[in-house]
């Protein structure tokens, strides 16, 4: 089949599933499945399979088919189970999930192609000329042998190519290719299929932090040199015990305004066992704050729970003690988490108009020059959509400002200012969106800034511009002191007409033209000389080219 008429049938194909999801849902169907719900808001609801209970258990199969719009082979099309010797192909178990999506209208995004894990070691020992090309062969061949299929629309192409730390991955392939070797497999794969959507994908990126950031740049940095990367991919193997990450929807806006596609891609959320109800509580309210995360940024194409099941869960064969991580149980049982997911991707419960429960006194503790620790009584919620966190406001009389949000009832605050009084009080809110009354107030007051000659600078560069709107980054702050600081706040403005539309690496507030930003908890100390630097995106009237000014830091 030629490229054109490839095309043509994949766009028909797909045209079909929205004109089959995007109906308008009836009163009769709003408790139906997740895919309905998830196609109706334009998004895919995604899963993970594996090829054996695929192939022999009923209810397995069924709600695979029957929950889902996409899926993705958990193994089944990785290196070593497609080219596990050189030059022997072999697509039984990648065939059999791309046969079961197109039965079931499903889409299908390809896992992995390019990765340091469960890649055969005849790979791993080649010279660098020898192994960019059966890098180059092993894409073209799988991803050319489903370039014709219409169900077949995403890649991840390389995954997990850093650390922690968000420096480069010192893997085989950074360290016999260099850093090349990214771009390389991006434009094999859009040779291979010109129509696919190109991914990179890797953990620990959900929020804001060095790794997402080094991933941001690279991105950046590769677009701009015409490497054919669409989409980012944040994985969201979250534990309860870890928090949330709050900033997950900021994370994804700051991606999107490099002009890709965002998504989700391997969603489980574990606990330490045993599994308990409160744990269960905890849980959902992750699956549910990662869902609405996605649903309210447009460029987020949709999220994938990698697996469905907690039988045939990842999670307790590598982290000991933990497990329970999906929406359903052992016994094929939805769990709270199935609910959550399915109230967000319905736009919430609409029948809950009742308010969460006021939370109790919050008490203060750990206060320092700019931060100080919160703890309150947890609230409770009667209306059907469950409890969703908490909102801490700054009480200022006509405008309160937020301060933080928070999935428990404790939150370390930061970016304060030293020497000031703060009246603090606390709001539930719900899956539905409800506001409870505020909590009684607690007033704390910071201590005076660290000793020694203190001070900050800050300036800021603008990375992109376009007709309606530009990015600044970096936005770098300095200790130009003698001393440490624990804290920072930079402020300037914006010129008329502009408004702030993202920022990462800060918590930024806005009043009237005027940005004031405070560090966030991982970036506030700051030795003598050392540096941080923190980002935001603005949009402006088309044609007009004045940018930020006035930076000053305290």
């Amino acid at each position: 089949m030629s490229v054109h008429s490839s095309s043509l049938v994949r766009a028909l194909t797909l045209v079909g599933i929205l004109v089959t999801f995007l109906l308008p849902a009836t009163a009769a169907e709003a408790s139906g499945p997740l895919r309905t719900h998830a196609a109706s808001r334009g998004k895919f609801i995604g899963t993970a399979l594996a090829t054996g209970p695929l192939s022999n258990e009923t209810s397995y199969r069924n709600i695979a088919s029957t929950e889902f719009n996409q899926v993705t082979a958990e193994n089944a099309m990785k290196w070593e189970s497609t080219q596990p010797s050189q030059g022997q192909f072999t697509f039984s178990g990648a065939d059999a999930i791309v046969n079961f999506a197109t039965q079931n209208n499903q889409q299908v995004h390809g896992h992995t192609l390019v990765w340091h894990s469960q890649t055969p070691g005849w790979v791993q020992s080649l010279s660098a000329t020898a192994m960019r090309t059966a890098m180059q062969t092993h894409i073209s061949t799988v991803v050319g042998r489903y370039a014709d299929n219409p169900a077949v629309v995403s890649w991840d192409v390389v995954n997990e190519v850093f650390d922690d730390n968000g420096n480069m991955r010192s893997s085989f392939w950074y360290n016999t290719l260099g850093e090349s070797f990214i771009a390389d497999a991006f434009r094999a794969a859009r040779a291979a299929d010109s129509n696919a959507r190109l991914c990179i994908n890797d953990y620990n990126v959900e929020g804001i932090n060095s790794k997402s950031t080094a991933m941001y740049n690279l991105v950046s940095r590769l677009r701009g040199q015409g490497v054919p990367i669409d989409c980012v991919g944040f994985q969201g193997h979250l534990a309860i015990q870890y928090g949330f990450p709050n900033d997950l929807q900021q994370n994804m806006e700051r991606f999107a305004a490099l002009g890709v596609q965002v998504r989700v891609t391997e969603l489980d959320v574990r606990m330490q066992m045993p599994r308990s109800s409160s744990k269960d509580t905890t849980q959902a309210t992750y699956y549910r704050n990662v869902v609405n995360a996605c649903m309210a940024v447009t460029a987020c194409a949709g999220v994938t729970i990698w697996g469905f099941t907690d039988r045939y869960s990842w999670v307790p064969d590598t982290f000991s003690g933990e497990g329970a991580a999906l929406i359903y149980d052992e016994n094929y049982q939805r769990k709270p988490s199935y609910t959550a997911v399915h109230d967000a991707l319905a736009g919430g419960s609409s029948s809950d108009t009742t308010a969460p429960s006021a939370p109790g006194t919050p008490s203060s503790s750990n206060v320092t020059s700019n931060a100080a620790s919160l703890t309150w009584t947890a609230s409770t919620d009667t209306g059907g959509s469950g409890l969703a966190g908490y909102n801490v406001y700054r009480e200022q009389g006509a405008t309160d400002t937020q301060l933080g949000q928070s999935t428990t009832n404790s939150i370390a605050l930061t970016g304060l200012s030293p020497s000031t009084q703060y009246q603090v009080y606390v709001r539930a809110r719900d899956g539905a969106g409800n506001l409870s009354a505020n909590s009684p107030l607690v007033t704390f007051t910071t201590l005076s800034g660290p000793g020694g000659s203190g001070g900050c600078g800050a300036a800021g560069t603008v990375q992109t511009q376009w007709s309606g709107g530009y990015v600044v980054q970096p936005v770098t702050v300095t200790n130009t002191g003698t001393s440490s600081i624990s804290g920072w706040t930079v402020t300037f403005t914006l010129p008329a007409g502009h408004t702030l539309t993202g920022s990462w690496n800060a918590a930024v507030t806005v009043s009237g033209q005027t940005v004031t930003a405070r560090n966030a908890g991982y970036n506030g100390t700051l030795a003598a000389n050392a540096s941080t630097s923190f980002g935001f995106q603005v949009s402006r009237p088309s044609g007009n080219t004045q940018t930020p000014s006035g930076y000053t830091c305290a």
